[in-house]
């Protein structure tokens, strides 16, 4: 028995000893600094990395705030301070091509106690941006923290007092993705609350061809560098598109001087079921808020579940059916040059799904900017050249020169980065199935890097039916049965789908010919053994009214066959029911029986209770459009009331 128990313990023992324990310590990376006077020398303190297989080497990239309204991404930076005081330096680590969560940083404030350099860093103009940014220092990973940035740069030639806008949470979202979890200003900005902002309709007029002739594909740039004038349409447009807002209001600010405000957001897990969709936020900017003088951005950010550099993206990741015909869809490809060099050529082998008109294609965006290149000629100057292929779109940057992350001397990794974004419609006849499509990028003549797959998927719309037809009992005597109803289900279904029907019928029948019963009937007093015969001459027939609920799974074999099977639940609502009853006494004492006696009973049932509940099963077949619009259908129903097997024939329209 000790045996026993001894070897059940050493087995109990050796079972736990192989579970795998989930390592829940959270990766940390501490700030470290040299000062001196007004000069401080940052350095982070990293964590190892957790190198995806068969990714670029996996590194860090950083984004530092140093307290005082200014931010550096070098690794390590440094700062000289223009005044004495106390500053709260904040460092954010992501990790790139890293199997783990982003290291967690804890502030660390440096302390400025007497200014020896007299040269103290000014926040960089942003005047090439026309006086107006908005970044972030990472892409968005569902339920993590992003920083965001509105840089703003007074290029009036007076001091001005204006506003900044911040609108975030896409309302095509059902869910938000964005919690504000911190703003913070160091230049007396204060948040106000600004209401009455009207809600318009969104307008598709964000781009302009800008290409000539020449070229056989329109290179759109936005307009949002424009000066608008119509601040009161911006706002309103702004709040039709995103749920929240943030208002802020500044004074005081000098000619050519720069300001930024940073932002932290957590994201949401509802993150997750989205990725590889593009969400926005949009910032206004009022130089001077006695004048309507504006500038918008709109950041367009991609919902990663790992930060990698090369990514693909995509606006229709769940849009709605009826209205594709009206949508153009926009894709986005990321890219960083990780090597030790520059690149030259930059090629990407983008995967088109059938559903998407090639011939539609245009080039919105890209970077390195430039022009598009001239078909059927060689150039020496920088262009992106286009090749369309029978299931995929190659686009080709050459003549550039982008920058390698790992290459001597470059300390801005933003510099080694650059995208296409383009624009397809859908093709005349597609299907409402999900796709997916991905990009091969060709550094020069490297070994490609995969991307993520950007997917399609649509949203699963309402369908509306009507139906009406004639129900055929073929067990029952003078049936008369007709009935409507109205069905629900998926919009236009590509192959199987549920449907469910909502069936009121009108039935009559009844017993035919008449119900023949005889008997004996003794006429004696006292009985004496003459007989007569009694016949009874019965006749019934029903009237009811029948509600009947089908579910059923349906299969599209084309455009204009369907085919389904399911179940279906009756109940009269209402039921008339009438008996008539004739007894006739024949004298059967004769050769030819006479009739003595005739009487007639007739009886009357009416009941509105919902009773004579049953069920059964159901095939069916429609001919027409399948999907959408007008078609015929027959149906026969194997009831488990006996007799009541039928037939069912009917038209129906799907809108």
């Amino acid at each position: 028995m000790k045996k026993l128990l001894f070897i059940f313990i050493l087995t109990t023992s050796f079972a736990f000893s192989q579970t795998k324990v989930k390592d829940t310590v959270t990766r940390k990376a501490t700030i470290g600094y040299d000062k001196k006077g007004n000069q401080v020398s940052l350095k982070p303190q990293t964590p190892p990395l957790n190198q995806v297989a068969g990714a670029p080497p996996a590194s860090y990239s950083y984004f530092w705030e140093f307290g005082d309204g200014s931010y550096s991404k070098a690794k390590e930076p440094k700062k000289v301070y223009k005044k004495k005081g106390e500053y709260k330096v904040n460092l954010v680590v992501t990790n790139n091509y890293d199997n783990g969560k982003p290291p967690t940083t804890r502030p660390k404030t440096v302390a400025v106690t007497e200014i020896t350099d007299d040269k103290s860093d000014e926040i960089a103009s942003i005047e090439t941006e026309g006086g107006f940014k908005v970044l972030n220092n990472r892409e968005p990973v569902p339920d993590d923290e992003i920083t965001v940035i509105l840089s703003y740069e007074n290029l009036l030639d007076y001091v001005a007092s204006g506003k900044l806008y911040l609108f975030y949470n896409d309302k095509e979202f059902k869910k938000k993705n964005f919690d504000l979890v911190e703003t913070r200003t160091h230049f007396g900005e204060k948040e106000i609350q600004e209401n009455g902002i009207a809600v318009v309709d969104d307008k598709n007029n964000s781009y302009q061809n800008v290409a000539s002739e020449t070229n056989y594909l329109p290179l759109r740039f936005s307009k949002e560098d424009e000066d608008d004038q119509n601040l009161e349409l911006t706002l309103a447009e702004s709040k039709s598109l995103f749920t929240d807002s943030k208002v802020l209001e500044f004074d005081n600010m000098n000619a050519k001087e720069t300001r930024n405000v940073f932002f932290t957001f957590k994201t949401t897990p509802e993150m997750l079921k989205d990725t590889s969709a593009v969400v926005k936020m949009r910032g206004v900017y009022v130089p001077d808020r006695n004048y309507k003088n504006h500038k918008k951005k709109t950041l367009e950010m991609e919902i990663v579940t790992s930060h990698d550099p090369n990514k693909m993206s995509s606006n229709a990741t769940l849009i709605n059916y009826r209205l594709v015909r009206f949508k153009t869809t926009n894709f986005k490809t990321r890219f960083q040059n990780d090597g030790k060099g520059p690149a030259k050529t930059i090629r990407l082998e983008t995967d088109i799904p059938e559903m998407f008109d090639k011939k539609t294609l245009q080039i919105v965006d890209c970077y390195p900017k430039c022009p598009i290149c001239p078909k059927g000629e060689n150039v020496t100057y920088s262009c992106i050249d286009t090749i369309i292929k029978k299931d995929q779109i190659h686009f080709t940057f050459k003549n550039i020169y982008l920058p390698g992350s790992n290459q001597k001397n470059v300390t801005e990794r933003d510099s080694t980065k650059g995208f296409v974004k383009y624009s397809l419609k859908f093709g005349k006849d597609f299907h409402k199935i999900k796709t997916k499509s991905k990009t091969s990028i060709f550094f020069d003549k490297n070994d490609p890097v995969i991307t993520n797959y950007a997917t399609t998927r649509f949203k699963m719309g309402i369908s509306i039916g009507a139906k009406a037809g004639y129900n055929l009992y073929p067990n029952l005597n003078n049936s008369q049965s007709y009935f409507v109803a109205a069905t629900i289900c998926p919009y236009k279904s590509y192959r199987w789908y549920w449907q469910v029907e909502l069936q009121n019928s009108l039935q009559k029948y009844d017993s035919g010919k008449p119900i023949i019963t005889d008997r004996q009937v003794d006429l004696s007093t006292p009985p004496n053994g003459i007989f007569q015969l009694e016949r009874t001459y019965s006749k019934y027939s029903f009237e009811n009214v029948n509600l009947a609920i089908p579910i059923l799974a349906r299969y599209n074999i084309n455009n204009f066959i369907g085919i389904g099977a399911g179940i279906q639940g009756n109940v009269n609502i209402s039921q008339k029911e009438t008996f008539e009853n004739t007894v006739v006494l024949y004298d059967s004492t004769t050769v030819n029986p006479a009739a003595i006696t005739s009487t007639s009973q007739n009886a009357t049932n009416e009941s509105k209770s919902l009773q004579n509940f049953n069920g059964g099963l159901l095939l069916d077949a429609t001919i027409g459009f399948a999907r959408i619009g007008p078609s015929l259908g027959a149906r026969y129903v194997m009831n488990s009331q006996k007799n009541y097997n039928y037939w069912q024939f009917y038209a129906i329209w799907k809108f």
